[in-house]
């Protein structure tokens, strides 16, 4: 019996599974254990003596969790497609900004660009259509101006307060200029100039005479104004298209709301 007794032992110290890392998965030992106990109650005594000192409206915000900052396991169809839409929106408008700055593939043209851009300023067309008042003498010509007018003015409060509701930025940190800031185009979408020209080209191929080639031209410079400012990273590509659409609804309301020669002549006289 003595000498069974340590070779069991040896067989249990050859043993791997008695050792202690494998003990500590089923039964611990004891001086581990009591470790750990005494490791436990010292950190939940510090976090205790933290909660007290933190500030109960900090430790309820730290409770909640902002929305964001949680992770949506189970998206919906409609959220994947809009934001992978968006992701290709992003960056198909990235590869389009040629002119974005002077480092830029297309930088060189930049200065060319913004001048294509300055055609669909608010602002010269404002003062252009005011100037062709005061100098048309004809009911019909004064009845057209005086409706354009209408036009370009609901056109840039129509869009600066979509901007203001939307607030998206361009895809490229670029400061607007001066112009943009007297029409309030200072935001993404929609794009106010191409729902500018779109209204513009659109209004006077319904109340102009114009000839095919001058149609065509009308058409290709509204196109070529709109994604413009793709090119210089002012806007997306959604922006502008979504600008195109605006700008024809613009001029269906024009449209509904036509003043005719009578009240044209009033705030003429008024004026």
């Amino acid at each position: 019996m003595p000498a069974s007794q340590p070779r069991s032992r040896a067989r249990d110290r050859n043993n791997v599974l008695n050792r202690a890392e494998f003990l500590s998965l089923n039964q611990p030992l004891k001086g581990n254990q009591e470790g750990r106990s005494s490791s436990r109650k010292q950190s939940s005594q510090a976090g205790a003596a933290g909660a007290q000192n933190t500030n109960p409206k900090e430790r309820r915000q730290s409770q909640q969790l902002p929305e964001e900052d949680c992770m949506q396991l189970n998206p919906s169809f409609k959220g994947i497609a809009f934001n992978s839409l968006l992701a290709i929106d992003i960056c198909m408008s990235k590869r389009l900004g040629v002119c974005a700055n002077r480092a830029s593939s297309w930088g060189g043209a930049r200065s060319m660009i913004n001048l294509l851009g300055i055609t669909g300023h608010g602002i010269p067309w404002i003062a252009g259509t005011l100037i062709c008042l005061v100098k048309s003498s004809t009911l019909a010509g004064q009845e057209v101006l005086m409706n354009l007018l209408l036009a370009l003015l609901l056109d840039i409060m129509i869009v600066a307060g979509l901007q203001k509701l939307a607030k998206r930025k361009g895809p490229y940190d670029i400061n607007p200029g001066l112009l943009d800031y007297l029409t309030m185009d200072t935001y993404a979408f929609p794009a106010g100039h191409a729902s500018r020209v779109a209204m513009l080209s659109k209004f006077f191929l319904n109340h102009l005479v114009l000839a095919i080639p001058l149609r065509i031209l009308l058409v290709l410079w509204a196109l070529c104004v709109g994604f413009s400012r793709v090119m210089i990273g002012r806007h997306h590509i959604t922006d502008v298209l979504s600008g195109f659409v605006f700008g024809y609804l613009q001029f269906r309301l024009v449209e509904l709301i036509w003043m005719s020669s009578n009240t044209c002549q009033m705030l003429i006289s008024i004026w």
